[in-house]
């Protein structure tokens, strides 16, 4: 029964969300709560104390247990509807100015998505690396395996079969991160100047990342519902392209998660159009519900999907240690593909193993989605607060930590992120997930830190730079 707390926690939270719970109502006691869901009564506190520290019910003396004030809403974004042609990424040079500027430590973390160090389990990562040394073999001293060492490709293996998918230890590559997965498979399925279908807005690290490898882009319209699989259908069918690179599970910028009829119908387009997919699926293990979605590579049965994925979002960023994973189909190109993986450190790789197999990883990303849960949502509210004379829209993501936050026409995002930089702010402007400039009004904000008086304060600079800029526009 452990962490069945911070399930039960999770639904009930949903519901408050969506209204189903109101302010003022009352909730079962401890005791009914506990008979209802047949758990015991220390699991049902354990539920009412961290709804109860997520400021979502508060406990009246002799009375019971009540729901506050439902958390203020906003309007959803609005998204683009464009032509879906090929095309370069135009914007490279901002792109990597701005990939520069979110390593920049000087600057408040607002802009690179990425975890607090607070919330990476430094201590049991340290044991894990200390114990695999300890018991590791003359051999893991040598010049590792290019495909990884098989002790973490037999843990990630039996770690993704028990969320309900599974890939065989031999057809996983362990790789230096998910960019540089990516990068391998872009390079071993096309050519300099293919074109490769992507939903905008998209990460724009990924648009980096094509740009560098001199690939075109084909871009379909995304929402914070998804994507449109009739637009995907076309692409595939027209554009010429022959791969895709998506992301299902809580896409950065604007946190969907695709329905299980949504993956599995991108399975079957794949197949049918000879159209690879490439899955990023770095964000699965960061959802706010209990159990990891599945990916679409669950519902692929010709081989025309290729997974990819990371720890760096779930554990750390500075944790380089991603996947990629072929099937029968691709194996032709393993020469080429083994030509082009950097081999990966060894004893990193042992110690995630060693992780996974203690189930401190399981512990950790069970512990990881709760917090999440609450930290975006605290983001979200400070946001609507602070921003509460400008009409703005903002996103209510299914999982991850990235905001999408759609400011005023009149305001430029890059101007904002050249004025935030000067004030020892980071954040990502809109610009650079998409083409034509589309994405001008929008920002993209990390909600991976905890919602200090710091950043606080760095959000309460933009909202009033917001505010004055357009006072002098509308003067004007």
């Amino acid at each position: 029964m452990h962490f069945q707390y911070q399930r039960l926690a999770q639904q009930l939270a949903e519901k408050i969300y969506r209204g189903e719970l109101v302010q003022g109502q009352r909730l079962n006691s401890l005791r009914q709560f506990a008979q209802q869901h047949q758990i015991s009564l220390n699991t049902a506190q354990s539920c009412y104390a961290l709804l109860e520290a997520q400021g979502l019910i508060e406990v009246k003396p002799k009375s019971g247990y009540f729901i506050k004030a439902k958390p203020r809403q906003t309007q959803l974004p609005k998204h683009r509807d464009f032509a879906s042609i090929a095309r370069d990424v135009s914007n490279l040079d901002l792109q990597i100015e701005i990939q520069q500027a979110s390593i920049n430590n000087k600057l408040i973390h607002l802009g690179a998505i990425q975890i607090s160090p607070d919330l990476v389990p430094v201590v049991t990562l340290r044991r894990s690396i200390q114990r695999a040394l300890k018991h590791s073999k003359p051999e893991d001293f040598l010049y590792s395996d290019k495909q990884g060492h098989i002790r973490l490709r037999e843990a990630l293996s039996e770690h993704w079969a028990e969320d309900g998918f599974y890939i065989a230890k031999e057809d996983i590559y362990i790789s230096n991160g998910c960019m540089p997965a990516l990068s391998v498979m872009i390079q071993s399925l096309t050519e300099i100047g293919d074109s490769i279908i992507v939903p905008t807005p998209n990460f724009n690290g990924q648009l980096q990342l094509l740009a560098a490898l001199k690939r075109r882009i084909v871009e379909i319209p995304a929402t914070d519902q998804g994507f449109d699989l009739v637009r995907l259908e076309q692409a595939m069918q027209n554009s010429g392209a022959k791969v895709c690179l998506l992301t299902a599970n809580y896409q950065n910028p604007l946190g969907f998660c695709l329905s299980h009829a949504e993956k599995e119908k991108i399975a079957q387009l794949a197949t049918q159009y000879q159209c690879y997919v490439i899955e990023d699926d770095i964000y699965a293990e960061c959802g706010y519900d209990f159990k990891r979605p599945l990916p679409i590579r669950h519902w692929d049965q010709q081989g025309y999907v290729v997974y990819c994925g990371s720890v760096s979002k779930s554990l750390s960023p500075a944790y380089r240690l991603g996947w990629f994973c072929l099937n029968a189909r691709l194996q032709h190109l393993r020469a080429k593909i083994t030509m082009l993986n950097v081999s990966v450190n060894t004893p990193l790789q042992l110690g995630l193993a060693d992780l996974i197999y203690s189930r401190a990883y399981r512990e950790h990303i069970n512990t990881l989605r709760p917090v999440l849960l609450r930290q975006v949502e605290q983001y979200r509210q400070y946001i609507i607060s602070a921003f509460d004379t400008v009409a703005i829209a903002l996103t209510q993501p299914q999982g991850g930590y990235a905001l999408w936050l759609q400011l005023p026409e009149e305001i430029d995002s890059l101007e904002m992120y050249r004025y935030a930089q000067q004030q020892g702010v980071n954040i990502v402007p809109g610009e650079v997930f998409g083409e034509d400039q589309r994405y001008k009004n929008y920002i993209r904000l990390n909600a991976g830190h905890k919602l200090s008086v710091e950043i606080c304060q760095a959000i309460d600079l933009l909202a009033d730079w917001t505010r004055k800029k357009i006072n002098i526009l509308r003067r004007g």
